[in-house]
């Protein structure tokens, strides 16, 4: 074997050295990269609020977040379904929004169950003043996951101050940024 006049040793071990260092090297990079990963994930969860208890996490209403409680209170109407396929059960319910003034505004939102606990969706606007009656889920075989929200409503023109007595439905599919989306009732 040939013998490097400044290591004093073979090709052999200098090589072997050589592949070494660069495992050694490779092996610190991908264990770095992980627990850099990690790190982020876990900074991006802690951003986002999780809960135990539904009624206890921020959900965003016209643009703000909001917990239940002060200006946005539990209306119900709950319905669990599993909402985005992720086979946990989530929860569609209702909240009214005052935020003064006469108005009371009805929002459909959703506590998605995740492995930590919940997170809120946005706030989907039903309307103000109005009268609901049932959340289900669509009995139409083309629509997965889709939650179908029942309620009275005036006729348009009619004043604030007359009752709700026109029927409406509004079909909702959440997406995968939490915001529900409408639904043509007969896709």
């Amino acid at each position: 074997m040939q013998k490097y006049p400044i290591f004093g040793c073979s090709c052999y071990t200098v090589i072997m050295k050589k592949i070494f260092i660069a495992v050694f090297v490779i092996t610190l990079l991908v264990v770095g990269f992980f627990t850099f990963n990690s790190f982020i994930y876990n900074q991006k969860q802690n951003d986002s609020p999780l809960a135990t208890e539904y009624r206890q996490i921020e959900f965003l209403v016209d643009g703000e977040k909001m917990i239940v409680g002060d200006s946005l209170q539990y209306f119900g109407n709950e319905y669990v379904a599993d909402l985005n396929n992720d086979g946990r059960e989530d929860i569609v319910f209702l909240v009214t929004h005052s935020p003064g003034g006469s108005g009371t505004f009805f929002y459909v939102i959703a506590a998605l169950k995740t492995e930590q606990g919940y997170v809120g969706s946005d706030g989907y606007l039903l309307g103000d003043r109005i009268a609901p009656q049932t959340t289900t889920l669509s009995a139409n075989p083309n629509h997965k996951n889709v939650v179908v929200v029942n309620y009275a409503d005036r006729a348009e023109g009619e004043p604030m101050t007359t009752p709700p007595t026109i029927g409406k439905s509004v079909y909702l599919k959440m997406d995968v940024t939490n915001r529900f989306g409408v639904v043509e009732a007969n896709f």
